[in-house]
């Protein structure tokens, strides 16, 4: 009865350090407002992942078998908002953030993961293939939670930083569209390979 806690760090960092619906929300944070004012939004999208952890290690997945409806409800409009912000990232321009907008911050991260299908698919394969059968779910649960805290800390402010940067190259030349669409299209791939064939994320 255990976790395969480095087996898995190994998976988490696979996933939480590549692109995604979240990462590429983070770094279009950190390219329109730049890194110190995308902090708030950085620490809602790594506390909002713990609210899909719980409840899945505590037995949702139970619920899955019983509802599947709800649950590929669920999927389908996640991935439906996850494209309409896709849409917004094609249509931002980068630089200097007009009079009186602001970052989005701490409550508007805490529902991005929560309506991100590669974070539900990440950890429901974190649950199925690492850790063993017959593991008490609050110890399983705390492991994954702990585990995927820790990395999201290391790795979603470095996407922010990243977009603070590419901002600072790009802004306002030749590139700039294209870097934005094809962000936005790096978006909805990630959203489709979970839909369609992603294994695990």
């Amino acid at each position: 009865m255990s976790v395969a806690v480095a087996s898995f760090l190994v998976f988490g960092a696979s996933q939480v350090g590549t692109p995604g619906p979240a990462n590429m929300a983070l770094l279009a944070t950190g390219a329109r407002f730049g890194f110190r004012a995308a902090l708030p939004f950085v620490f809602g999208v790594v506390l909002g992942k713990q609210l899909i952890i719980w409840p899945i290690g505590f037995g949702l997945m139970e619920l899955a078998e019983t509802q599947p409806f709800l649950f590929e409800t669920l999927k389908w409009v996640s991935a439906a908002y996850i494209c309409w912000l896709a849409w917004k990232v094609a249509n931002m321009r980068l630089g200097p953030a007009e009079a009186g907008s602001q970052a989005p911050g701490f409550i508007a991260g805490l529902v991005v993961h929560p309506l991100n299908p590669k974070a539900w698919a990440m950890i429901v394969t974190g649950f199925t293939n690492f850790v063993s059968l017959g593991t008490p779910a609050l110890q399983a649960t705390a492991i994954i939670a702990i585990s995927l805290m820790a990395l999201q800390l290391i790795l979603h402010p470095l996407w922010s930083l990243g977009g603070d940067r590419i901002a600072r190259t790009v802004a306002g030349t030749p590139a700039e569209p294209y870097l934005m669409r094809g962000l936005a299209v790096l978006t909805v791939a990630s959203v489709l390979f979970v839909l369609f064939g992603g294994e695990g994320a």
